[in-house]
């Protein structure tokens, strides 16, 4: 598999970031990266190295934890708010295990705020390892990783010729953030099978995915019949849309397969943050001259074929790999 990281641009957000700087030509890039492979590296993204290393350092000791201290947060404790930890294996790609284990996180969130109170689904308090430091670590990442979501979606905004705020006022003023890390484990000598994968071929659900890639790689992105890999720069993360804004775009804006393989001796790490509409949010088309018809997407739908709010849709999708999360099942847990 060549590596081929030209295919992808490294667009620098320094002058987002600044705001005095030549922001419609970054916004041009990011826009034309969306409509060309959906993917792009970023950098000058204004969040300290060091803080991901700490992060990256704490990761590695809950993962090398037994396995029964890992599930004292499994998933099930945390109910319907979606959060915590599952085992290699746990998660399905396709109908297929992933080999990966992980944690999740999202909006730290008290008993006493109105959805949890109501029993909406991802919405909740996290379950944190019992690492000194892994909390405040967690809740500070969210804080700068959602900063950078509204950033990268007001550039993403003046490359439609939209107004610079055009989401955050109709879609994320209160955005439904989710946050993973996953660990891949080498795998076996056996698997050798184009059918076990690290993680299978998919799309991301939302409007925009925001990784930290460790130096191991392993992330291959699908370019028209072949796939291409997208291995670490430094001090980058890589970004990706999902199938919400390609739709919202009626697919001017795509949403790319992707997959991942590690291929090392060694655990890789990756840290994906998704950036998504509040969950209350009607979607909307977003009509420009360049997409007043809609395109058909890959899996052969209109892609301006969706109704109803955020929620209703992420909960649809995340259903399918976690039942309890389901609009028949009990609120209660």
């Amino acid at each position: 598999m060549p590596t081929d990281s030209a295919k992808l641009p490294v667009i620098s957000l320094k002058p987002l970031l600044n705001e005095d700087g030549n922001s419609a030509s970054t916004a041009a890039s990011l826009a034309h990266a969306c409509r060309e492979s959906g993917f792009f590296y970023i950098v000058d993204h204004g969040i300290d190295l060091a803080r991901f290393q700490y992060l990256e350092l704490l990761s590695r000791q809950f993962f090398a934890l037994p396995l029964d201290q890992k599930m004292r947060l499994r998933m099930e404790l945390a109910g319907r708010a979606w959060r915590g930890y599952f085992p290699v294996g746990a998660e399905l790609t396709s109908g297929l295990p992933d080999q990966k284990e992980g944690l999740y996180f999202g909006s730290e969130l008290s008993s006493d705020h109105p959805k949890v109170a109501s029993g909406v689904p991802l919405h909740g308090a996290n379950l944190f390892p019992e690492l000194d430091g892994f909390r405040e670590a967690i809740l500070g990442y969210l804080d700068e990783m959602t900063h950078l979501g509204h950033t990268l979606m007001r550039g993403l905004a003046l490359g439609l010729e939209l107004d610079a705020n055009y989401f955050r006022a109709r879609y994320t003023t209160d955005p439904l953030i989710l946050f993973r890390i996953f660990h891949y484990p080498p795998l076996p000598d056996s698997a050798t099978s184009e059918s076990t994968w690290s993680v299978g071929e998919h799309t991301d659900y939302g409007l925009l995915t925001i990784l930290r890639q460790d130096e191991i790689g392993g992330l291959q992105i699908k370019s028209g019949d072949r796939w291409i890999d997208a291995p670490p720069i430094e001090n980058s993360f890589v970004c990706n849309i999902g199938d919400m804004l390609e739709r919202m775009t009626g697919g001017l804006f795509r949403s790319t397969p992707h997959r991942v393989r590690n291929r090392s001796a060694r655990g890789r790490l990756s840290f994906p943050f998704f950036f998504d509409p509040n969950w209350d949010a009607r979607i909307q088309p977003i009509r420009t001259p360049e997409t007043a018809s809609a395109a058909t997407r890959w899996d052969g739908e209109n892609a301006f074929d969706f109704s109803g709010t955020y929620g209703d849709y992420i909960l649809r999708k995340v259903a399918r790999v976690f039942p309890d999360l389901g609009p028949d099942s009990s609120s209660e847990h």
